[in-house]
């Protein structure tokens, strides 16, 4: 009889809950309502900024256009090469890193570390081919940029 009293006792405590989520729906939607009661000035005001939020969007299309003629160009795709470039220091301290756009145009960045001194270098990428000669690990950087 007990566990019979306690079930009943949940499942009013659920339709409760339940009820006042509803009530708590239904009174936001009411909050809308201006307490004046004009809701013809308030559907007013309504169009109003409507009609600034679609001047605002419509103002935003050239740009976008522009933006999106400029992406192909930016930087879409990169990849990293870790290693040794003179076997005089342990743990892959040189790093080849490409840099592509959607047309796999770009650069690749080689900084080779050796115990006494690191080196700098910067390729032109075209088309996904070097405009000079790369090294196997500039080749490694430019697959792993096009890969992902």
């Amino acid at each position: 009889m007990t566990y019979l009293i306690l079930a009943v006792l949940g499942i009013t405590l659920v339709i409760v809950l339940w009820l006042s989520a509803q009530l708590i729906r239904v009174r936001a939607k009411l909050a809308v309502i201006p307490e004046d009661n004009d809701v013809l000035a308030f559907l007013r005001r309504l169009d109003n900024d409507l009609a600034r939020v679609d001047h605002s969007v419509t103002a935003l299309a050239p740009r976008l256009t522009e933006i999106e003629t400029m992406l192909p160009s930016g930087i879409s795709f990169t990849g990293v090469v870790a290693y040794d470039a003179f076997g005089d220091i342990a743990g892959n301290q040189s790093r080849s890193i490409a840099l592509l756009d959607r047309r796999g145009n770009g650069l690749v960045i080689s900084l080779l570390v050796g115990r006494g001194e690191t080196r700098f270098y910067t390729k032109q990428v075209t088309a996904r081919l070097g405009d000079e000669p790369l090294s196997p690990e500039e080749e490694a950087a430019i697959d792993r940029a096009l890969a992902g």
